[in-house]
């Protein structure tokens, strides 16, 4: 019987099509199982770092108002009786939840504290340590000066005390940690132009003029290039600023500025010299920082004057004479 043309050359395509394919098939190349493990391995690795970066999403949680207190003296302050409070003077700035995301923060310079982190600038205790509820209540009393903490002197002394105690409801440490000790102040020595000219020299030494500038007007070298502990761009100390009234940012007397030597200025690129000076010489130190200011009518600034405005060169009386490198004898 003979075939169909059509049907021949279509059988004899599709057969020879299955033998070309099987013909042409290349050996599998094996993969080691150790690779294979690797690529599992580092697949899964890459999913659990995915869910750890993950954000806790859903509704923030409530604020827990913890049983804090406060003790100032013989007052007593209560959290639960400054939530109002907090709420109406103090939120705007520093957050609902104490963490500077308050409404306003995006337009101020420099940014609210975060008392989530429960460090402060202004403190009488070690760097590293918490204040004590006297150093927050001054705080409050005083305000920050070159910031937009303002002097709250409307409150009275029970509200301060009361929204100290509702600052500690944000941050773990208060609950865990004590206040630090705080440091002991010697008495002031005598305001002197050898004092001065000594401040001067631990002010080059230092190298404080890296930030504050040779003439303490803020302008350093590194000065545009500092920031905050949150990496926000952070100014130093202007000393110049200001009139008679001069004062820093943690006070206006002497001891305050004393203090920020030894204590450091928390959260900011400020130091704390307890471990590199003597009191003696951080009141030198404070004595050369008030000529700075220049248009404070001082102590200092009245020794300087009758200096003729002039800082000598500072020499110190307890090095011992330098050594005659002669010899005797020996000739030529």
């Amino acid at each position: 019987m003979r075939m169909n043309p059509l049907a021949t050359r279509f059988a004899s395509a599709d057969f020879s099509g299955r033998v070309l394919t099987m013909n042409s098939l290349k050996p599998m190349r094996w993969i080691p199982c150790s690779a294979i493990l690797g690529l599992v391995v580092v697949a899964g690795f890459a999913v659990r770092t995915f869910a750890q970066d993950a954000p806790d999403v859903g509704p923030k949680p409530r604020i827990v108002l913890k049983p804090m207190e406060s003790h100032i003296g013989n007052i007593t302050g209560h959290a639960a009786d400054a939530k109002s409070d907090y709420r109406r003077y103090c939120a705007g700035c520093h957050g609902d939840y104490g963490d500077a995301n308050g409404e306003n923060a995006v337009w101020l310079d420099p940014k609210p504290r975060d008392f989530t982190t429960a460090a402060f600038k202004c403190r009488s205790t070690l760097t590293g340590t918490l204040p004590t509820d006297e150093d927050l209540f001054n705080t409050i009393g005083r305000g920050l000066t070159n910031s937009n903490m303002p002097v709250w002197n409307t409150f009275t002394k029970q509200q301060r005390a009361d929204l100290v105690a509702y600052i500690k409801i944000f941050s773990p440490r208060w609950e865990h940690e004590k206040a630090g000790t705080p440091i002991t102040i010697p008495p002031e020595p005598p305001i002197t132009i050898e004092s001065i000219s000594h401040g001067k020299a631990l002010f080059t030494k230092l190298e404080c003029w890296k930030c504050h500038g040779p003439h303490g007007e803020g302008d350093g070298p590194s000065a545009s290039t500092l920031t905050d502990s949150k990496d926000n761009p952070i100014r130093p100390y202007n000393f110049a600023l200001g009139g008679n009234d001069s004062r820093f940012k943690c006070g206006n007397t002497n001891q305050d500025i004393y203090k920020i030597f030894m204590t450091g200025v928390d959260g900011t690129p400020m130091p704390s010299f307890a471990d590199v000076i003597q009191p003696n010489e951080a009141w030198d130190l404070v004595h050369f920082l008030r000529t700075l200011q220049v248009h404070r009518h001082g102590k200092e600034n009245e020794v300087l004057m009758d200096a003729h405005g002039v800082i000598p060169p500072y020499v110190d009386k307890n090095l011992a004479p330098a050594a005659d490198n002669k010899t005797s004898g020996g000739g030529q």
